[in-house]
């Protein structure tokens, strides 16, 4: 009988020095920045104690320091901290627990010393794991959606600009200035003008049209399509259209942006295009927004009338809707514990 007491004595002993024995789980000293948080994660066991301990080393006040039980759960808060000592805590579950040092000074940081320590609920615990680790999971899921797709390019002419516009001469009160802006089409792939002064410059375009209809019926294709002088210009064939000698002169100057104003204001400007005649024609491969014609009339007595046209060639995508099928993967980052 005096034995089996003795043994039992022991084994009371060792249950209850083995439960009264903290395992140390993390030990550190931290700098918590001017209005940063530093965050820790540690594993625990149900039935564990978590003991915790920490210290502001200057003796300042940390603003907060919260234990959770993630994702969260707040287990524990404490606010305006410079020293805790031995704070134990009863695990009630498994699982990962966050450690949050937060400071919100704004001029100073924080350096922190924290113990962190766990004691075993049962023997059965006491080579528990506490390292937190990391891994990437994909959840992959599937939708059929909506789609515009493109069946097809419509291409196609547009014109753009086609006007007279009257500049007054140097003498007049009115300006000798005109600035006419216009703006390409979206999807302009080419462009073309014709500028021409007086009933010269509007004859010159009407026989070159008229020269262009007479060959539509046995032409090529692309010919036939080129029923006017800037489309036939566009596409590169022959538009009938020729620089004139005899009549009055514009100088015309085409512009992008704000130079226009300092055309008009006297001050120096860039141009794209320029020329003084009494007529002119041009393909342009360079699409630009924001344009603008700037003529000026340099006669002193006469004002001139100036025919300007344009046409642009643009291609236009097509679309229909289709119903497709939509891969989408969802990735997370999760926090675990091999046990």
């Amino acid at each position: 009988m005096y034995k089996f007491c003795i043994l039992a004595f022991l084994c009371l002993f060792h249950s209850v020095s083995f439960s009264q024995t903290p395992i140390d789980i993390a030990e550190n000293t931290v700098k918590v920045s001017s209005q940063t948080d530093e965050v820790f994660y540690y594993g625990f066991a149900e039935g564990d104690q978590l003991v915790f301990n920490f210290e502001e080393v200057n003796g300042k006040e940390l603003k907060e320091i919260e234990i959770m039980f993630m994702p969260a759960h707040s287990i524990y808060m404490e606010y305006k901290a410079k020293k805790i000592v031995n704070k134990t805590i009863q695990i009630r579950e498994t699982g990962v627990y966050k450690f949050r040092f937060t400071n919100t000074n704004i001029f100073s940081g924080r350096v922190c010393k924290f113990k962190i320590q766990r004691i075993p609920g049962s023997e059965a615990t006491r080579k528990f794991n506490s390292t937190v680790y990391n891994r990437t999971t994909l959840d992959t899921s599937y939708a059929d959606v909506q789609e515009r797709f493109a069946v097809k390019s419509d291409t196609s002419f547009q014109e753009v600009l086609n006007d007279v516009i009257t500049v007054h001469s140097l003498t007049n009160s009115r300006p000798n200035k005109v600035v006419k802006p216009f703006a390409l089409p979206n999807n302009t792939i080419a462009w073309a003008y014709y500028i021409g002064v007086g009933e010269e410059g509007e004859n010159m375009y009407r026989y070159a049209t008229k020269e262009l209809m007479r060959g539509t019926n046995n032409g090529p294709k692309d010919y036939q399509i080129a029923s006017n002088p800037l489309k036939a210009l566009i596409l590169g064939s022959y538009s009938y259209l020729r620089l004139l000698e005899n009549g009055e002169k514009v100088l015309y100057h085409l512009m992008e942006g704000n130079n226009p104003n300092a055309y008009l204001e006297g001050k120096s400007y860039d141009f794209i295009k320029s020329r003084k005649g009494i007529n002119d024609y041009v393909k342009m491969d360079i699409v630009k927004n924001n344009l603008s014609f700037c003529l000026t009339n340099e006669s002193l007595i006469f004002p001139i009338n100036v025919t300007i046209k344009v046409m642009a060639l643009k291609v236009d995508a097509v679309y229909d809707l289709r119903m497709v099928r939509k891969m989408n993967v969802k990735k997370t980052e999760e926090m675990y514990l091999k046990n």
